[in-house]
């Protein structure tokens, strides 16, 4: 993996396929790891980038369509992606990248339970997300609590600690009323996109009647019992979406 203060990058540049991933609230870049080397695997050159606020980076709007105009420069010259992924907020700018994306190739676009819906829990959440940040958990800690593996134990707790307060009042504040859901009503001929949601039982947050009905190219996917860092839990749910050859996990 290279690492940035804006991305990191995990294999070659001239692989034959291309991933973006884009991060969780409150988290970074580095948690991608386990998925990265899975597609690594599969021949893909992997790009993840630190959204506004987080890693470090510093921002005055954070509206959702600044955070997605912020990643524009990774589609420079038409750079195209064979495959993105957006975990939970990073599932709702991964929605409004979907006019960016280049109309050269079909694109598979994966969304791990996406807060599509908050207007009336946003406050609930922006508490919750507040006091996670004020008390950053060690390895252990979220070893007991979510039973990852120690390397994605690591990569969160590290990540929770490189975002503040000012980034989670900003995207709570600029975003009123949250409703993301009709954005999905909008995919483009060249896009596919397969929503895989969590068990709300388990902590999961995308509610599947926030998921519109009917729509061509969208494809929802409930995973039982799984909560709602999908990509933690459950990366072999991820891989199956990609509809690729893979290695064995």
């Amino acid at each position: 993996m290279y690492a940035s203060n804006s991305a990191s990058q995990w294999g070659s540049p001239t692989a034959p396929r291309k991933a973006l991933l884009i991060h969780a609230l409150a988290t970074d870049s580095s948690t991608w790891e386990g998925i990265a080397q899975l597609l690594v695997a599969e021949g893909f050159f992997v790009v993840a980038p630190n959204l506004l606020g987080h890693a470090w980076r510093r921002g005055t709007d954070f509206r959702m369509s600044t955070l997605a105009e912020d990643l524009r420069p990774y589609f420079i010259n038409d750079t195209s992606y064979d495959v993105v992924v957006g975990s939970s907020l990073g599932g709702t700018v991964a929605l409004s990248l979907l006019p960016f994306l280049p109309k050269t190739k079909q694109v598979t676009v994966i969304l791990l339970d996406p807060p599509l819906e908050w207007e009336t829990t946003a406050e609930m959440e922006r508490s919750q997300v507040l006091e996670t940040i004020a008390n950053v958990k060690n390895m252990q800690e979220v070893a007991d609590e979510f039973g990852w593996s120690r390397r994605d134990c690591v990569l969160a707790a590290l990540s929770v600690s490189k975002c503040d307060r000012t980034t989670i009042d900003g995207i709570f504040s600029h975003n009123r009323p949250w409703s993301f859901s009709g954005l999905l009503e909008n995919i483009p001929p060249h896009v596919k996109v397969t929503v895989l949601a969590g068990d709300p039982e388990a902590g999961a947050i995308c509610l599947p009647e926030h998921v519109p009905r009917d729509i061509e190219r969208l494809n929802v996917r409930v995973l039982p019992g799984v909560g709602h860092i999908i990509q933690m839990e459950r990366p072999d749910a991820i891989m199956d979406a990609i509809q690729l050859p893979r290695a064995k996990l």
